[in-house]
């Protein structure tokens, strides 16, 4: 049997996402509790990669067992068993060909900014202070969207076939004290969007106009572009399936 699980957790602590030899992992610590809660080696797929410090609202994976799970027990003791950073919010069991990374259609990252100083939100925004045209930088956003080569905003050293993507949403709002970037995708490539928010606050500062953001995007190079804003202000917000696969 397959089962999803719905995931929140505050990747300050963490190597990333995916399990590797250099630090702690939330997919790590996630088989472990797993593996352990039922008696037996559990391994776990993400709908995708999160890098060192990058936050989830919702992260979506997958495990099989054979025995019968009680699932209100399970996500008790997962949440008894998980550090405080990590947070199972649903179990559901799923048809056994469901898949968290392939039959997903679309995830939504957020990104956090605040520029008034607070000791309150350090870890999970990006103190930002200088003045921001927020007008252009939604302009300069929507030209994001639909289809297209985002080569420029990717890093340089990945394994991808190609650099094409499907923005259906692009745009910043002041939320109470944070200014958010909201940007979601068909898929993203490896630093996409911490490379977007550092161009568009280049556009937000006057250094440039729209049409160079839009030039950029035409150059097809990450040379080209801004620089990768830290990991901090960064959260992976939904991931979105068919209604037949997950309904979330």
């Amino acid at each position: 049997m397959r089962y999803f699980l719905d995931i929140s957790y505050n990747g300050t602590s963490y190597y990333g996402w995916q399990i590797q030899k250099s630090g702690p992992t939330v997919q790590a610590e996630i088989e472990h509790a797993l593996s352990k809660l039922l008696g037996e080696k559990v391994g776990i797929m993400g709908s995708g990669r999160t890098d060192a410090g990058v936050h989830a609202k919702q992260q979506i994976a997958h495990f099989d067992t054979e025995k019968t799970v009680d699932l209100v027990w399970l996500k008790f003791r997962l949440n008894s068993f998980l550090s405080p950073n990590v947070a199972v919010n649903d179990v559901v069991e799923v048809n056994s060909e469901a898949h968290t990374r392939f039959d997903a259609i679309e995830r939504s990252y957020e990104y956090y900014i605040h520029q008034q100083k607070s000791p309150f939100v350090q870890e999970l925004s990006y103190y930002f202070p200088k003045p921001l045209n927020i007008d252009l930088m939604n302009e300069a956003a929507s030209k994001l969207l639909g289809t297209q080569d985002f080569e420029s905003f990717s890093r340089i050293k990945t394994e991808v076939n190609n650099f094409i993507c499907n923005i259906t949403k692009a745009h910043w709002k002041m939320e109470n004290d944070s200014l958010v970037f909201h940007v979601t995708a068909n898929r993203f490539l490896r630093g996409m969007v911490r490379a977007l928010v550092g161009t568009l606050l280049e556009v937000g500062l006057g250094k440039l106009t729209v049409e160079d953001f839009i030039k950029i995007i035409e150059r097809k190079d990450r040379t080209a572009a801004g620089r990768a804003v830290p990991p901090k202000g960064l959260f992976l917000s939904k991931v979105t399936y068919p209604s037949s696969v997950y309904s979330n």
